[in-house]
């Protein structure tokens, strides 16, 4: 008799719980319509990053509405890595990486997650970047200045031509007189 007295209890218990579960559940407001996918403000990474890494950080400037920056992440031990991940107007996945990895194909395909070289190039902005096509994340290579500049995703070829199109850089430590056109931070006519 005892063992089913402590199985009814035990049944009861658990049905109390489930009704202080859904009860809580149906407070808590939910907005179905919310936009799952948060942004970030990176400005204040990238300023650190630009004085920090050896080589020119690369950021979008003057992309169209719909661009969204979702993470952000600099880390100077690991070869001055730097990430910023972007969704493009068609909620595509957009990623500007950089490093001063010795290997840069081997920084590549991790960053890409395994694309390989292809004999294909992109003029984009007066640079002439290499091509990379994966089975995940297609990317647009340019070593340039002892680092390798990354732009990689699941967006078309052209809106990866579009953000390595957008990126400007400023010359490593903060020094220099502002952006510039370009990952590789060339000298502007006025410097």
């Amino acid at each position: 008799m005892r063992g089913k007295q402590t199985i009814r209890g035990m049944f009861q218990s658990m049905a109390v719980i489930g009704v202080v579960v859904a009860g809580i559940y149906m407070l808590v407001p939910h907005d179905e319509n919310k936009d799952p996918i948060r942004t970030v403000d990176y400005r204040v990474e990238l300023v650190t990053a630009q004085r920090a890494a050896p080589y020119p950080v690369a950021a979008p400037e003057g992309l169209g509405k719909g661009w969204r920056a979702t993470s952000v992440t600099f880390e100077r031990e690991n070869a001055h890595a730097w990430h910023l991940g972007f969704l493009d107007p068609d909620d595509q996945y957009v990623a500007v990486e950089q490093s001063t990895a010795q290997s840069a194909d081997k920084y590549v395909r991790e960053v890409t997650h395994e694309a390989a070289r292809t004999e294909r190039t992109r003029q984009v902005a007066g640079e002439t970047w290499q091509y990379w096509e994966g089975p995940k994340y297609d990317a647009l290579v340019l070593t340039a200045d002892g680092s390798t500049t990354v732009v990689t995703g699941t967006a078309t070829p052209e809106r990866l031509a579009e953000m390595a199109a957008a990126l400007e850089s400023e010359e490593p430590g903060g020094a220099g007189g502002g952006a510039s056109a370009g990952p590789s931070a060339k000298p502007s006519a006025g410097s």
